[in-house]
């Protein structure tokens, strides 16, 4: 269950609120009557986690411990998440290197010496030497690197792909190293109650058609059947032993931790601070502002440590995460605001264009509940970024021709999967830059695209404030200066008087509509 005390209604005395918008934050004040929707606090954190993650491995869930599972002479895999998640990075030492240092212990104890580590990068960019470092530890790093036994997950590489089975969308290929091993650990982060367990198996360590069945158009416009169906074959048919990590909401880096409290319990000091760190922000030139905010690391401490069959670890850590992210809000507003901050899971090192910014509002934050969002169907929804048309050719060059060439188009999710994603999937210049660079997979903007249109069709209007106008133009959205002057132009469709929600994000919350 949610716990009740985290939305506040608007009134006289309520101080102006923050909203991130881009790599800066705004203080504004909404209409009286509005509601904000604040995260919950954090659960309790384990008080040891070496302790948490020995005794997750010697008491597992639906599942021998793991010292009885490893053998000597076994071939043993070793697959992590990669630096997608959590977002910002996690300060060192990284909770996925401490437990495959544990891991890699009780196998060495066990006389286990053909072992491998697999990013399951899927989609996702190849993660750089600096960033596998970052995430495993150095001690790690060194003894796996030199030698090709740690690789990022390469989803076009026929050679290094195995099937598995078939569902009634397709073949289900995974990473060959995964279907000839005995046993296969997988060192999973829980950052959301969707996926886990055999879907975010296979959407780390699928091959480009296996991933698309759990993230392409059918999946997005709420087919469950195919990523069910996936998750099911995968879990069935590989000898999975999952280690799952659910984290707690300290999301803002130490000099920030202020942004974590909610505005009125803010003191003159932490008033001061936030007004210093503003002017300090707007001092900066942007490339080293920008730089500077990549480069900041939170301070998140896991809250469980889970280990065992997939399917039950799952169950845990979903139960896990929604008590500490779902907030009950009494009924759905006319109009949601959200403000999008700069940093995402797929802007890493890199730039947020306006398809990641999209995403991130109509997507991850729009699209966080049980069952009903936050806004009505036909409602609107008031959004804060720049939305800059800025691209990192090195990170997300099919982003460059999707906005260019494919939005000038059309819009229309269905219509983009009919005539544009075989093109994004197949092109083998994505292709080559996919798996010999630093870049997402071609295909990736039309998946996260599908997401933004499925939000979408639920509103009748989206609005950008601050935001540049041909960017938004180009979404199909509209932009507005002020919030007052967004709410004047979605009137038309809510009326003159609405019932507003601030979804005071991040952390992440999970909205349950009573």
């Amino acid at each position: 269950m949610g716990r009740s005390g985290f939305v506040l209604n608007v009134d006289d005395r309520t101080p102006p609120l923050i909203v991130p918008s881009g790599d800066g934050f705004l203080l504004e004040r909404l209409p009286l009557g509005s509601k904000v929707i604040y995260p919950a606090e954090s659960l309790d954190v384990v008080p040891d986690l070496s302790e948490a993650v020995g005794a997750a491995l010697d008491a597992p869930l639906d599942s021998a411990p793991l010292d009885a599972l490893l053998q000597p002479g076994m071939k043993l895999t070793i697959a992590f998440d990669d630096i997608t998640v959590p977002t910002p990075t996690m300060r060192r030492p990284d909770v996925r290197g401490t437990i495959i240092e544990a891991v890699l212990t009780r196998a060495a104890r066990a006389g286990v010496d053909d072992v491998e580590l697999i990013c399951g990068n899927g989609l996702n960019r190849r993660l750089t030497a600096a960033e596998l470092t970052h995430l495993l530890g150095e001690r790690v790093f060194r003894s796996f690197y030199a030698d090709n036994r740690l690789n990022n997950h390469d989803a076009e590489d026929q050679n290094s792909l195995r099937a598995i089975g078939s569902t009634a969308a397709g073949e289900v290929a995974v990473n060959a190293r995964v279907t000839d091993s005995d046993l296969v650990v997988y060192v999973h982060l829980v950052v959301t109650p969707k996926g886990g367990g055999g879907e975010s198996f296979a959407r780390g360590l699928g091959s480009a058609g296996t991933v698309g069945q759990i993230s392409g158009f059918r999946a997005s416009a709420g087919d469950a059947e195919d990523p069910d169906a996936v998750s099911a074959l995968v879990t069935a048919a590989l000898p999975i032993f999952q280690i799952d990590t659910t984290l707690d909401n300290h999301v803002f880096p130490a000099a920030l931790d202020l942004l974590g409290k909610r505005e009125w319990e803010w003191r003159l000091k932490d008033q001061a601070r936030f007004l210093a760190f503003r002017r300090g922000l707007a001092a900066t030139p942007a490339k080293l502002r920008h730089r500077m905010l990549n480069a900041a690391e939170a301070g998140y401490r896991p809250t469980s440590i889970t280990a065992g069959a997939p399917v039950a670890v799952q169950a845990a850590s979903r139960r896990q995460i929604l008590s500490q992210q779902m907030v009950e809000v009494a009924g759905q507003a006319d109009v949601g605001v959200i403000g999008i901050p700069e940093r995402n899971p797929y802007s890493v090192d890199s730039v947020t264009n306006p398809v990641l910014s999209a995403w991130l509002g109509l997507g991850a934050f729009f699209g966080a509940h049980t069952g009903r969002p936050f806004v009505r169907e036909g409602g609107a929804l008031v959004l804060y970024s720049p939305m800059s048309a800025q691209f990192s050719p090195l990170h997300h060059p099919s982003y460059v021709d999707f906005f260019a060439d494919v939005l000038s188009s059309t819009r229309d999710a269905a219509q983009i999967a009919a005539d544009f994603e075989t093109k994004f999937t197949t092109d083998p210049w994505y292709a080559h830059l996919y798996r010999t660079s630093f870049a997402f997979h071609g295909v990736h903007p039309c998946y996260l695209w599908y997401q933004v249109a499925e939000s979408t069709r639920h509103l009748s209007d989206v609005v950008w404030v601050g935001a540049d106008r041909g960017s938004v133009d180009r979404l199909g959205f509209r932009a507005a200066s002020t919030v007052a002057d967004a709410l004047e132009i979605v009137a038309s469709s809510v009326g003159r008087t609405p019932a507003i929600s601030y979804l005071h994000v991040p952390p992440q919350i999970v909205v349950d509509i009573r």
